[in-house]
């Protein structure tokens, strides 16, 4: 089977398990929103590509932010040398990337982590849920069911969010089998990327059943882009940043 049929696959069997699940994260999207917030999306490692879907991106929404282990180089004053491959395992640089984040009480997070066992996305869910946040995780439940937290406390992502996507990743995020042992094709990245995009898609269908005219970006690339986009973005001055 190529990766093509067997992603395909996987991604029907996705959009069927997790359409209750989706409306309910895009339930707590569109309730954020009518109340002046905004999407917080954290990922680190491959995760950060799930965050730049839900942030930041034309067709998606305006209100929004990208969080990452980064932000304590671009926004804290830290040296590049502090971005190791380890550092997502550290529960203490959690609290530092809420800090640097312009957050308000009525925002919604989406912490994305396949295997949803690590130091920082762990913490930093306790952290969202402590300050009373609505928290949606994008996981692998298969994944992280099979594995044992690295946070002190020994809790998971999943453990603690309001809503979990499940991307349906297996265990190891691999889809096709080498002849000696071992996998090959990636596969989470794909489901989850789609998974983001069900969600922002049914909230602004939601926003706009209720009568209202979502703040969606165009494309930088299209007449007018521009100035659309600047013009959407000064009314969240303070609230949302674009960083590298």
């Amino acid at each position: 089977m190529t990766f093509a049929t067997k992603a395909l696959e996987l991604a029907h069997q996705v959009v069927e398990s997790q359409a209750e699940p989706v409306h309910r994260a895009a339930a707590l999207f569109v309730a954020s929103l009518r109340a002046g917030g905004v999407v917080n999306a954290f990922g680190s490692g491959h995760s950060e590509a799930i965050a730049m879907e839900i942030a930041g991106r034309a067709g998606g929404l305006v209100p929004s932010n990208r969080l990452s282990p980064r932000d304590l180089v671009l926004y804290g004053g830290q040296p590049p040398s502090v971005l190791t491959p380890e550092l997502e395992r550290d529960p203490q640089i959690a609290h530092r990337i809420y800090e640097l984040a312009p957050v308000a009480p009525q925002d919604v997070f989406v912490l994305i982590s396949s295997s949803g066992i690590n130091g920082t996305v762990v913490e930093l869910a306790t952290i969202v849920k402590d300050r009373g946040h609505p928290l949606i995780a994008l996981t692998s439940v298969e994944h992280s069911s099979q594995m044992t937290s690295r946070h002190p406390s020994g809790r998971k992502l999943l453990d603690l969010a309001d809503v979990v996507l499940d991307n349906g990743a297996p265990y190891g995020d691999a889809i096709l089998e080498l002849p000696g042992g071992g996998g090959y094709g990636a596969i989470s990245t794909v489901t989850s990327a789609l998974l983001a995009q069900m969600v922002v898609t049914e909230a602004v269908d939601e926003l706009v059943a209720l009568g209202e005219t979502p703040p969606i970006y165009l494309s930088v690339n299209v007449a007018g882009g521009d100035e659309h986009n600047k013009a959407l973005e000064s009314r969240y001055a303070g609230r949302i940043r674009r960083g590298a």
